[in-house]
C-alpha cells in the first residue's frame, strides 16, 4: 500500500510516497481503509523538523505523516467491542513518533481513538473533525469558564478557532472573536457575539467590549501576551502551540494544551456535527500523491477550512 512518510526533515520535497506493507492489527486496535485524511499545521511542523527541534520528536529512519482520518474499518483486533468491519469511522492518530500516519491507503489506530462517522456527511468533511474539533473542545473543557462566561478566541476564522466559537456559543458563553476584518460575518455566523479585528491592540479593544477583561481565552492564532492582556485577573488562558504560552501574569492560569485521542469525546462531536451544530469546512481536496502541493498551499495561509487528501 502507499503511505506518506519522511526520512529527513526539510521542505515539501522530503515528503515521499512509499510502498509499505499493510500494517498488522494488534489487541484493542482497528485497521481502517482511509477514505480521507486532513492536512494540518502539525504535519508541516513534523516535516520541517520544527517538532524535533523542540524536543518533541526524535529522528527516525521513517516517520509517518497525518493525524485525522475518515474511512471504513477493514479489520478489528482481539478485545475490540462495538466496532465491526465495514463500519464507517473517524479517528485520530495522536502520536508523533510513528512509522505510518493517516495519510496512507490504510492505517491502524487504537479502538478507543475512533468513533462512528457522522451520518450524511462526506468522508472529506468528516475527516476535518477529529484533530481540530478535539483540540477545541478539550481546551474549552480545561478552561473551566463560569456559566455564561466570556471567551476570547483568536484565529476564530480558522479550523480550531471556528470549532471553539461554535462549541462555546452552544454552551451559552459570550464569545469575542478575533479574525481578519473580512471574516467578521463568518465568525458571527458561527456564534460570536462580539468581534475584534486582528490588527487591533487586543487588550484595549477587548476590554472596551468586556470591561475588566474576558474570563478565558483560546489562543489559536498564537498571539501570546497580546491575548493574555485581554483576560481578567484570575482568568484562564489556553495556548495551543508548543512554546506559545505567555507568562502567567496577574494570577491567570496559563496552560499549553496538547491534543489527545478520545473516542468518546469524538463521538460527542460527531453527534453535534450530525445535528448541524458544528460546521465542517473543506477548503480543497487533492489526491494523496499531491501531498507536497497540499503542504505548500497550507503554508501560504488564508485557508477557511482544511485541505483533505483522498487516497
Amino acid at each position: 500500500m502507499r503511505a506518506v512518510v519522511i526520512r529527513a526533515f526539510g521542505g515539501p520535497e522530503v515528503l515521499e510516497m512509499a510502498d509499505v506493507p499493510v500494517p498488522a492489527v494488534g489487541a484493542r486496535q482497528v485497521r481502517i481503509r482511509v477514505e480521507a485524511a486532513t492536512v494540518n499545521p502539525v504535519d508541516l511542523a513534523t516535516r520541517s523538523g520544527a517538532l524535533a527541534a523542540a524536543g518533541m520528536l526524535p529522528e527516525r529512519d521513517q516517520i509517518g505523516i497525518g493525524w485525522d482520518v475518515a474511512g471504513v474499518v477493514e479489520e478489528t483486533g482481539p478485545e475490540v467491542t462495538g466496532i465491526v468491519p465495514g463500519q464507517r469511522v473517524v479517528g485520530l492518530s495522536d502520536r508523533l513518533d510513528v512509522p505510518l500516519g493517516t495519510q496512507a491507503d490504510q492505517v491502524v489506530l487504537d479502538a478507543d481513538a475512533v468513533a462512528r462517522a457522522p451520518e450524511g456527511v462526506s468522508p472529506e468533511r468528516a475527516a476535518t473533525l477529529p484533530l481540530n474539533g478535539l483540540t477545541a473542545v478539550q481546551a474549552l473543557d480545561r478552561l473551566g469558564l463560569p456559566d455564561g462566561g466570556t471567551l476570547l478566541v483568536t484565529g476564530a476564522a480558522g479550523a480550531v478557532g471556528g470549532f471553539a466559537v461554535q462549541l462555546a456559543a452552544a454552551r451559552g458563553h459570550r464569545v469575542v472573536a478575533v479574525a481578519g476584518a473580512e471574516d467578521e460575518a463568518l465568525v458571527r455566523a458561527l456564534g460570536a457575539e462580539l468581534f475584534v479585528p486582528r490588527t487591533a491592540r487586543l487588550g484595549e479593544a477587548v476590554r472596551a467590549l468586556v470591561p475588566g477583561g474576558v474570563d478565558g481565552a483560546i489562543d489559536a492564532a498564537v498571539t501570546g501576551a497580546a491575548a493574555l492582556d485581554a483576560v481578567r485577573t484570575g482568568g484562564s488562558f489556553a495556548a495551543l502551540v508548543a512554546g506559545g504560552a505567555p507568562p502567567a501574569l496577574r494570577n491567570i492560569r496559563v496552560f499549553s494544551h496538547w491534543i489527545y485521542a478520545d473516542g468518546a469525546r469524538l463521538a460527542d462531536l460527531v453527534a453535534l456535527a450530525e445535528a448541524g451544530a458544528l460546521t465542517l469546512r473543506v477548503a480543497e481536496t487533492l489526491p494523496l500523491d499531491q501531498v507536497a502541493a497540499a503542504h505548500r498551499r497550507l503554508a501560504k495561509g488564508g485557508l477557511r477550512g482544511r485541505i483533505v487528501l483522498l487516497p
